[in-house]
């Protein structure tokens, strides 16, 4: 119980800059929360924080260590959780915040049945393609697409997915298909241009390395439906999430090409403020979201959801 303890005040004064702020968010005297700092770093024979007059600077161990930490509280959040779900009757409200295409494909459909199940429940929904801050914002959980880089998130993978680049039959019979990615300059590649993450260019596995290729073309949009509707009207190429395009390649309305320079996982993950108790009703959310992804089933393109239903901004 007291490496425990040590481990939840190691996280809050990682997220809160000082002892302190910790100390406040805790509810324990600053002494308290020194003391366990202490030792923590004496058992792991480390120091976490770099201390100067101003603030505390987690030094490259006690940075490593924070994503476990981190971890490792989830999951005990976790276990708890599981147990404590089936005999609580969850009340309160929830704010949720994903990327607009995939919230709109992939999220929103999903709530009334959650909230069905849940009747003491309500659910805000904020779509945006905008890096939300979830904390001064207020929700209680993210969607989000790719690598996480908040050291002072936790992040729950919902599901594996990954980017393609796709163009319709028609325009590979025009303008031939190709045949590395060093070749995306001898074609109209659909871009966000400066808007997004992709404006440091497609990514690639090149000689076992991650690249990023610049690419360039005459149609730009901000809008990720936008892309997909020139890809599939024969106007060039698009890197695309494959939960995005996966019927449609099923159907054969668009093709993949590149496949072996295809790029690591691009991962679907649910982010939250670490926090020392999470409310049951977010953990019920998450376990919903886990659930229904984690179905082989529910990516099949005989029934992921029409174009009619995806036919909104989306940035991944």
């Amino acid at each position: 119980m007291d490496r425990f303890s040590q481990l939840e005040t190691f996280v809050q004064i990682a997220q809160r800059g000082s002892l302190s702020a910790a100390a406040s968010a805790t509810g324990v005297a600053t002494a308290v929360i020194s003391r366990r700092l202490s030792r923590l770093e004496s058992r792991l024979g480390i120091k976490l924080f770099v201390r100067t007059t101003r603030k505390l600077t987690l030094t490259h161990e006690g940075n490593r260590f924070l994503a476990d930490a981190q971890r490792i509280l989830a999951q005990m959040q976790d276990a708890e959780a599981a147990v404590s779900l089936g005999s609580i009757k969850m009340q309160g409200e929830i704010r949720l915040t994903a990327p607009a295409g995939f919230g709109r494909r992939h999220v929103a459909p999903l709530l009334p049945g959650f909230l069905a199940s849940h009747p003491g429940l309500s659910v805000t929904l904020e779509l945006t393609d905008g890096l939300t801050d979830i904390v001064s914002d207020r929700f209680d959980v993210a969607v989000r697409l790719g690598t996480l880089e908040d050291s002072s998130l936790v992040g729950v993978k919902l599901a594996n997915n990954r980017r393609v680049v796709v163009a319709s039959p028609r325009y590979l019979r025009r303008y031939g298909e190709p045949t590395d990615p060093q070749a995306l300059g001898e074609h109209n590649c659909l871009t966000f241009g400066n808007y997004g993450n992709q404006a440091r260019g497609w990514q690639f596995m090149i000689d076992g390395r991650l690249e990023s290729i610049r690419v360039a073309g005459k149609m730009q949009s901000n809008d990720g439906s936008v892309l997909l509707d020139w890809a599939l009207a024969g106007c060039g190429l698009a890197w695309r999430s494959m939960w995005e395009v996966q019927a449609e390649l099923h159907a054969g309305r668009l093709q993949a090409v590149l496949e072996p320079f295809s790029a690591p996982d691009n991962a679907i993950y649910a982010v939250y403020a670490q926090r020392k108790h999470l409310a049951l009703r977010v953990r019920a959310l998450l376990d919903m979201l886990k659930q229904t992804y984690a179905r082989p089933d529910y990516w099949s393109p005989a029934t992921m959801p029409g174009r009619a239903e995806a036919n909104s901004p989306q940035s991944s």
